[in-house]
C-alpha cells in the first residue's frame, strides 16, 4: 500500500493525516501544509480511487465503512499508530469516523458530509456532477478558460468562497482530479445514504464554512446537536474548500484540535 500510495509528506513531530474531499486530491492541502507541518509530521494523501492513489486490489472502496477501513489499512502501511487527522468533506466524514472508531488520536473535520438532509446531499451531489460534467471539456479549452481570472473565479465560484486566489495551474489540477477520479461514481453513489452516528471520545472540532455553497452551513447546526462535546468553529466566510479561502484560519483550528489531545488536557465543550 506504501508503495503504491499516492502522497505528500513533510514537517516532524506527531503525525497528522490531511484527507480530502471527493473528486479532489492531496494538493487541496498545499495552502496550509508548510504551517501545519512546523509542528507536525503531515502527511496529506490520495484517497483510494483518487488523484494518483489506485483502486485497492479489493475494489472500489465505495461504502464509509470500506473508506474508513482503507485509511486505515494506509496507517498501518505508514507505520503510524492512531495519528491525528483532518480532512474536508468526504475527508471530513471519513476522519470523524476514524475517531469514532478509536483510531485517530484528535480530528478536524471541515464542511463534514454526514450533517445534511438527503434533499441537501442530493443538491450537492447534482452540483458536483455538473462540475464533473464540465472537466470532461478538452484539456486546451480548460486551459484556456482558467487562463482568465474572471473565467476561472466562475468556475470555481461553487467551490471558493474566494475563488480568485486559485491559481490557473492548480484550477487545471483540480479539475483533472475531478474528471479522473475512478472512485467518484461508487463513493457518491453510497454516499447517498450516509448519515454520521459516531461517538468520538477523542478531541474533535467540526469547522464549517460560513458561506459553504456544497454542503450548506446549516449543517453546523446538527453537527453542534449530535456532537455536543466537540468544539464547533465558524470559517468566516469560508466556502466549501476553506483551505485556500483562509489558510491561516484553517491551519489554527486544526492545530488547536490536535494540541487539545495531549494527555493533560480534555476536549473543551462548546455551547
Amino acid at each position: 500500500m506504501e508503495r503504491e500510495l499516492s502522497y505528500d509528506r513533510r514537517g516532524a513531530g506527531e503525525p497528522l493525516v490531511l484527507l480530502h474531499g471527493i473528486g479532489h486530491h492531496w494538493p487541496a492541502w498545499e495552502p496550509v501544509l508548510d504551517r501545519l507541518a512546523e509542528v507536525h509530521d503531515v502527511i496529506a494523501i490520495d484517497l483510494p480511487g483518487f488523484g494518483k492513489s489506485p483502486v485497492p486490489s479489493a475494489g472500489l472502496p465505495g461504502s464509509m465503512p470500506q473508506l474508513v477501513d482503507a485509511v486505515a489499512e494506509i496507517f498501518t502501511a505508514l507505520g503510524l499508530e492512531r495519528p491525528h487527522v483532518a480532512g474536508n468533506s468526504l475527508g471530513g466524514a471519513i476522519a470523524l469516523e476514524l475517531a469514532a472508531s478509536g483510531r485517530a488520536s484528535s480530528a478536524t473535520a471541515l464542511s463534514p458530509a454526514g450533517f445534511c438532509t438527503p434533499r441537501q446531499l442530493r443538491g450537492a451531489l447534482r452540483k458536483l456532477g455538473l462540475l464533473r460534467l464540465a472537466a470532461h471539456l478538452p484539456q486546451p479549452m480548460l486551459r484556456a478558460t482558467y487562463r482568465s481570472p474572471l473565467l476561472r473565479a466562475m468556475s470555481f465560484g461553487l467551490l471558493l468562497a474566494r475563488p480568485r486566489r486559485i491559481t490557473a495551474e492548480a484550477a487545471l489540477a483540480d479539475t483533472l482530479a475531478l474528471r479522473n477520479a475512478r472512485a467518484y461514481r461508487a463513493v457518491a453513489r453510497n454516499g447517498l445514504r450516509y448519515a454520521f452516528q459516531g461517538a468520538p471520545t477523542v478531541p474533535v472540532t467540526v469547522a464549517w464554512g460560513t458561506r459553504d455553497r456544497i454542503l450548506p452551513y446549516t449543517g453546523a447546526a446538527l453537527a453542534r446537536e449530535l456532537l455536543p462535546l466537540a468544539s464547533h468553529v465558524d470559517l468566516a466566510g469560508c466556502g466549501h474548500v476553506p483551505m485556500l479561502d483562509d489558510p491561516e484560519l484553517v491551519a489554527s483550528v486544526i492545530l488547536a484540535t490536535t494540541s487539545a489531545a495531549a494527555p493533560s488536557q480534555t476536549p473543551e465543550v462548546t455551547a
